[in-house]
């Protein structure tokens, strides 16, 4: 049987609706959902199309005859086209990054607000979090939804928050060391790089006084969990979210750290075949889709991620009946095809993480060289590497590169680069430079 990292406690009863209510609760909400996003002329547009009234749906399996959204259907109903209330009952607007220069924007209501805290609150009291805990904050405080999600969590827990916002590494490590912040709240990259920041000033990074990490915004391994955690000296915990469903508060680990629980009383959650938008089945690979059940200002009916993962739906130790899902392993758009074969970046920091002597910054460079495509993975390196003889240095590029190949059945390059070589983000790592796109 599985033990908690520490005290199992719950935030919200609802946290621990049996299975039966759930599903009662899931598909009466399910029911409001429909009959509020049928004032949005895109939703109203797409039932049509589908040929699905809100009555026709009296079951939560009939959920797959509704139609899906993608974030082209934001881009293209923007900037609040999807909106379901009337603007004066909107309470605060934030935005994610779009490739066309326009960022995607989401709305809430002063209860959507309310509801964002609570779920935050969930994961953060799951993980550790306690009033008189003191939490650093180093997201960016802007449209994007990390920084406010988390800080409204962190308040509705009872505990203090310290705004840092993103960048200037060297003043985080001043404001974690001479605040006594107990909690860090970032992505796990950056946590990385405080340490490392921390280290080079001559400061020893466990004994910054770190208990607890609560890290998202980016795909991560378990092994860079070790490395965080033997780096800070705290325990990490992984939580999920995203702006077009509400931003983090999607879903959280628990104090048994076995996947990360995703909030059913709020969110319908599916895992389908990216390709035929069939359901697969529990433990296997797919697609998040997700229905938001009860946003009111911008509610989403089964909205696209791209991100992959696997659900499992076994009684997790912690009591919670929800499921849980794994830690993301990836993106349909991030995914690289090389040479006909799919390959993922956390496949490549799995591997990285696995050898004794690299560190944990690394980049893919993917180019074409004539007709065939070729990836370059650089890998930062410990300064003891670089110390050795030119032949053990050799020697290691190719064990590096034996591995990444063994793994994915692909000729790769390996780049050894002394440390501090990639440069460092102040947000979600860049993993990936494709210059076939240009």
């Amino acid at each position: 049987m599985a033990s908690f990292v520490v005290e199992n406690r719950v935030w919200q009863k609802d946290e621990l609706l049996p299975r039966d209510a759930l599903r009662a609760l899931q598909f009466q909400r399910l029911q409001e959902l429909l009959r509020r996003v049928v004032r949005v002329p895109f939703y109203r547009g797409a039932l049509a199309k589908a040929a699905v009234a809100p009555e026709d749906v009296r079951t939560l399996d009939d959920l797959r005859r509704l139609p899906l959204t993608t974030k082209a259907d934001f881009r293209e109903n923007y900037p609040l086209g999807l909106l379901a209330v009337p603007r004066e009952k909107v309470a605060r607007i934030h935005g994610s990054s779009g490739t066309t220069g326009k960022p995607t924007f989401v709305a809430y209501t002063a209860q959507d607000r309310e509801t964002w805290a609570d779920l935050c609150a969930r994961f953060l009291v799951a993980g550790g979090l306690r009033q008189g805990h003191t939490v650093h904050i180093c997201f960016g405080y802007g449209l994007f939804t990390g920084g406010f999600g988390l800080h409204y969590g962190v308040e509705k827990a009872g505990a203090t928050v310290v705004p840092a916002g993103s960048g200037n590494t060297q003043r985080q490590v001043m404001l974690i060391r001479d605040l006594q912040a107990d909690v860090l709240v970032c992505t796990p990259s950056y946590a990385l790089n405080i340490a490392e920041v921390a280290a080079e000033a001559g400061i020893e990074p466990r004994k910054l006084g770190l208990k607890f990490g609560h890290f998202g915004a980016e795909p991560w391994t378990e092994d860079m969990r070790v490395k965080i955690e033997g780096q800070l000296g705290l325990l990490a915990f992984d939580n999920y979210g995203l702006s077009e469903v509400v931003g983090p508060g999607v879903s959280g680990e628990c104090a048994v750290r076995d996947g990360m629980h995703v909030q059913e009383d709020h969110f319908l959650v599916e895992c389908l075949d990216p390709d035929s938008l069939e359901p697969v089945p529990p433990g296997e690979q797919g697609e998040l889709v997700f229905t938001t059940l009860t946003k009111q200002a911008m509610p989403v009916i089964r909205f696209r991620t791209r991100d992959i993962t696997r659900l499992y739906r076994e009684e997790c130790p912690c009591g919670r009946p929800l499921c849980r899902m794994e830690r993301v392993s990836g993106r349909t758009d991030d995914m690289l095809i090389i040479r006909g074969i799919n390959v993922f970046p956390s496949q490549i920091e799995a591997i990285l993480l696995g050898i004794e002597g690299t560190q944990p910054h690394y980049q893919i460079v993917v180019d074409r060289r004539g007709s065939m495509d070729d990836m370059e993975v650089q890998v930062e390196v410990q300064d003891s590497i670089f110390s050795d003889k030119v032949k053990e240095l050799e020697a290691f590029e190719r064990k590096v590169r034996s591995k990444i190949e063994s793994v994915l059945g692909l000729t790769v390059r390996v780049k050894l680069l002394e440390p501090g070589s990639i440069e460092r983000s102040m947000g979600k790592a860049k993993r990936v430079i494709d210059q076939r796109k240009k």
